[in-house]
């Protein structure tokens, strides 16, 4: 678990550079665990994938990177499940859409959040510019609160809770097997919360949503995070938990005046002994104070 979780974090790496197109992903292995009859994570390189498989067809959330695509096909069919039929996007970012294209262009219908769609097809320039995504990478079915899957013997509920991690972040829910995909809303993996705000990203939608998924899950849900290891709510709770203290010390140095400079220079999450990960504490600082200057 410890691998995978390692592994998901440099995918993250990746995520944020356009490079990724370039990167060696031929020793990559994808890896499933089966969670439920007819439901599986697939681990690789990128954000983790739900599978719900069964006699009405194979439904995947999220599809990393384009040249993944092959391998997590035949991961699939080791399941014993038939080739995709539908795709879920739980937000725009490459390493969960990446193998939107090749799954199109093989007759798979992708879902996704209105905001989703229009991020793929304006790209982003900048820094690190992204290419608009070409037709057969574009969700064709679009939904402003959400939509459900009523297939292989289980509702399958994908709705926007307020996003947070983008403006687009969709959380799926399997309400007959008590099962959860998070997206990026949840890492479960050394560093902290990434908050996409030059995605519309925002950390107190990001809490909102955590606390509209916590109020419908239980002690018993499975908890897909975007990227880690399988996880509870309990461990979801103190995620939570772990913004809310983050935020309401850099809300207090903001308050008093502080400047994002000076309230990145405070260290004020130091002591949460989150180790290193793909965001920082600094990062995280940064983007907190951004969230609650767009908050105002």
């Amino acid at each position: 678990m410890h691998l995978k979780a390692l592994v998901a974090g440099t995918a993250l790496l990746a995520l944020a550079a356009p490079a990724a197109a370039q990167r060696d992903f031929s020793e990559v292995e994808i890896t499933a665990e089966e969670l439920a009859p007819g439901i599986a994570v697939l681990y690789g390189a990128g954000g983790n994938i739900g599978v719900s498989h069964g006699k009405d067809g194979t439904v995947l959330i999220d599809d990393q990177f384009a040249p993944l695509t092959q391998k997590i096909e035949a991961a699939i069919a080791d399941l014993g499940a038939t080739p995709v039929r539908f795709v879920v996007n739980t937000h725009w970012h490459g390493d969960h859409t990446g193998g939107n294209e090749n799954l199109g262009e093989k007759g798979a219908l992708i879902f996704a959040h209105d905001n989703v769609r229009t991020r793929l097809a304006e790209g982003r320039e900048g820094e690190r510019p992204i290419a608009p995504a070409p037709e057969a990478a574009l969700p064709v079915v679009t939904y402003e609160q959400g939509v459900s899957f009523h297939l292989n013997g289980e509702r399958v509920d994908v709705m926007f809770v307020g996003g947070g991690h983008t403006d687009g972040d969709s959380v799926v829910h399997w309400t007959k097997s008590n099962v959860v995909h998070m997206g990026d809303l949840y890492f479960k993996i050394p560093g902290y919360p990434y908050i996409d705000t030059g995605s519309g990203g925002n950390v107190i939608h990001a809490m909102n949503s955590l606390d509209a998924v916590i109020r419908m899950i239980d002690d018993e849900t499975k908890v897909i995070p975007g990227h880690g290891p399988m996880s509870n709510k309990a461990e979801l709770v103190a995620y939570r938990a772990m913004m809310g203290d983050a935020v309401s010390r850099v809300r207090a140095l903001r308050d008093a005046g502080s400047s994002v400079e000076e309230a990145v220079a405070a260290k004020p999450l130091a002591g949460f002994n989150r180790g290193e990960g793909f965001i920082g504490p600094d990062q995280f600082v940064t983007a907190i104070y951004t969230s609650l200057d767009q908050a105002e």
